[in-house]
């Protein structure tokens, strides 16, 4: 299957000299027997807005910490929230926060989830780290969610506050306030159900088994499952036959590039395949980034529906400064865990975006 000139078109302008270390050797292979890392929590994206009456309010304080240059989001807890298990009569809360309108730039940030309860206390300090001029064009949206681990989180209301008006030197501002909690605007809702999510798993593995001795000592694996998405758009009719490709930046070469079999008529595709990249050193996992592009396949061009960056998110890779390296936090964050965990399988749930 060739690449068509929609798909070529989008990789250029991008480094096309590749470091000798990174090199792909290992093919793909299935990986439905390997048990299930711990589930995350879901995003925004799979989730659920409709099926509960939103009620409750949320107690909470914001302040700007000029020494830290950081916007610091103290949730303190919940009160009266709706039921978002009927049949079990409890919620399990947890608080989520995003700095609109780039949702995904700084990411989101999450409480602990708190379990049985209608009155959560969270008493947690939510941080980003952003200059204050800029939060002039930005507004705050906390969220509360009911965590469902088998299946899709239930929105129980949500409240926002335009930073762009706000006044930081007003002590009233920095006090901790209860406000009720509203029901989602259709119009946010719709803009950030577009473009679906991907559960992936990644795993580097430091020495490999087998090769020369040599080798194995001094350059590693990163291995790359792709389980599955959920919710992608449907940009033609009511039929999607989706795909997903893999290429290690800065190497865009045809032998970096990797895909997944394609699944037809399903906006949930499974594929539970996974992607074996070698030559990797850990200094190396400082300057690349994996590149997974999720496609609709068409006989005449496939059509790309969302992509994500996952690397240290720099803006620069091998001392050069590059435009691939604007991995979100969320995807920074599953790189940065992977890096800490050798060995381990770590897993996330992520949203689709434009690259």
């Amino acid at each position: 299957e060739t690449d068509t000139a929609s798909e070529s078109s989008y990789s250029l302008g991008r480094i096309k000299k590749s470091p000798s270390s990174l090199t792909n050797l290992s093919g793909s292979s299935g990986m439905a027997s390997l048990s299930s890392v711990s589930g995350s929590l879901m995003s925004i994206y799979s989730a659920d807005f409709g099926n509960v009456d939103v009620k409750g309010n949320i107690q909470f304080a914001i302040d700007y910490v000029e020494q830290l240059n950081e916007l610091h989001i103290f949730i303190c807890q919940c009160k009266d929230l709706a039921v978002a298990d009927v049949k079990r009569q409890r919620s399990d809360p947890y608080v989520k926060t995003y700095l609109l309108p780039e949702k995904y730039k700084l990411g989101k940030r999450k409480t602990s989830v708190k379990k049985k309860t209608f009155n959560p206390v969270y008493n947690e300090i939510l941080r980003y780290k952003i200059e204050k001029s800029l939060l002039k064009n930005q507004s705050l949206n906390i969220s509360v969610w009911h965590n469902d681990t088998f299946g899709r989180n239930s929105f129980l209301g949500e409240v926002e506050l335009d930073l762009g008006t706000w006044d930081w030197n007003d002590k009233s501002n920095k006090q901790i306030n209860w406000l009720p909690l509203k029901p989602r605007t259709s119009t946010v809702a719709l803009e950030l159900q577009n473009r679906g999510e991907v559960k992936l798993a990644l795993r580097y593995v430091p020495h490999p088994v087998g090769g020369t001795r040599k080798k194995t000592l001094s350059t590693g694996e990163v291995h790359i499952w792709v389980k599955e998405c959920h919710d992608l758009p449907l940009l033609r009719g009511n039929r999607l036959n989706s795909f997903i490709k893999c290429t290690i930046l800065p190497d865009t070469s045809r032998k970096s590039r990797q895909k997944t079999r394609t699944v037809a008529k399903t906006t949930n595709p499974v594929f539970n395949h996974t992607m074996v990249y070698d030559g990797f050193r850990p200094e190396d996992l400082k300057e690349a980034c994996v590149e997974l592009t999720v496609w609709d396949h068409n006989k005449l061009a496939n059509h790309f529906l969302g992509g994500l960056r996952i690397g240290l998110g720099t803006g620069k890779s091998y001392g050069t400064t590059v435009d691939w390296m604007d991995s979100t936090a969320d995807e920074t964050g599953l790189w940065e865990k992977m890096i800490n965990s050798p060995n381990t399988w770590v897993e996330d749930t992520l949203p689709l975006r434009m690259l």
